[in-house]
């Protein structure tokens, strides 16, 4: 998916929401467990709900690889389903990659063309040769840690150096120099507040991929107050607040609700622009 496809998806459906499938058993009702793949199905009935108000789809492949090859057959045909009935949502992999140029190749070739995702979050920490790799597929996103949501974010994003520039803004400033904002997204932490003002200077036309809206307590409100810009440049995740809203029968469709219920938050948002 392009920029502008994703930017056209975003003024049809009004709305620059990405549904978390962060899919624990633990947590899925009784109902699914009948089924011959629990997750699958589980997942399938909530994308077939949520579809008609979000933009894109997030698995968070830890609850996936903690299954082991049963969990990876899981996400796969979550993929799958997704492409061949929901092709018009962007699908990111939320999966945080990042090493060695070589290895970073290796990553890069499973999930853009082993598993054919459109995008895939990357930590930044080893630098230029670890991310260059992600980029060299086109039409294909690389999402880059920036500011994160997780109280731990404070122990090294905000350092400064010298000059008084944080690492997170270093981070913004140096990685433009691999991709553009055609390729490259960047996570931002719906807790960090009016930090958005912060991101962006250094970064004003980036999509920013938002997660903690919701459970982890972030402001959509504040969140576009100091993130959006003209094209929007949002979107924001929210996994637990819709996907275990319910735990009975009803899951999916109080999933759809909840999806609906954000969707026409955002709808108000977009008249800004």
């Amino acid at each position: 998916m392009t920029r502008q496809e994703l930017i056209q998806q975003i003024k049809q459906k009004k709305s620059f929401l990405c549904v978390g499938l962060d899919t624990d058993p633990k947590k899925m009702p009784q109902c699914v467990f009948d089924l011959h793949d629990p997750v699958f199905e589980f997942n399938k009935a909530i994308i077939d709900a949520t579809a008609p108000y979000c933009v894109a789809y997030k698995p968070n492949l830890a609850f996936y690889e903690a299954y082991g090859l049963k969990g990876m057959e899981s996400f796969v045909k979550t993929v799958n389903y997704l492409k061949e009935n929901h092709p018009h949502h962007l699908i990111i992999a939320d999966a945080k990659r990042g090493d060695i140029g070589n290895t970073s190749q290796m990553y890069a070739r499973t999930f853009f063309e082993e598993y054919d995702v459109d995008a895939l979050t990357v930590a930044p920490y080893m630098g230029e040769d670890s991310v260059t790799p992600f980029l060299q597929y086109p039409n294909k996103w690389v999402v880059l840690l920036a500011l994160t949501s997780n109280k731990g974010s404070q122990d090294f994003q905000l350092f400064e150096d010298r000059d008084g520039q944080r690492l997170f803004e270093k981070v913004l400033a140096k990685s433009q120099q691999w991709g553009n904002e055609e390729n490259m997204m960047y996570v931002v932490g719906a807790t960090q507040g009016k930090m958005f003002e912060a991101v962006r200077k250094v970064a004003p036309r980036h999509f920013l991929l938002v997660p903690g809206v919701g459970a982890q307590g972030g402001s959509l409100e504040e969140v576009c107050k100091y993130g959006m810009n003209e094209d929007c440049g949002l979107l924001v995740n929210s996994s637990r607040g819709i996907i275990y809203a319910c735990n009975d029968d009803h899951f999916a469709e109080v999933a759809g609700n909840e999806a609906r219920a954000l969707q026409q938050k955002m709808a108000e948002q977009l008249k800004r622009l």
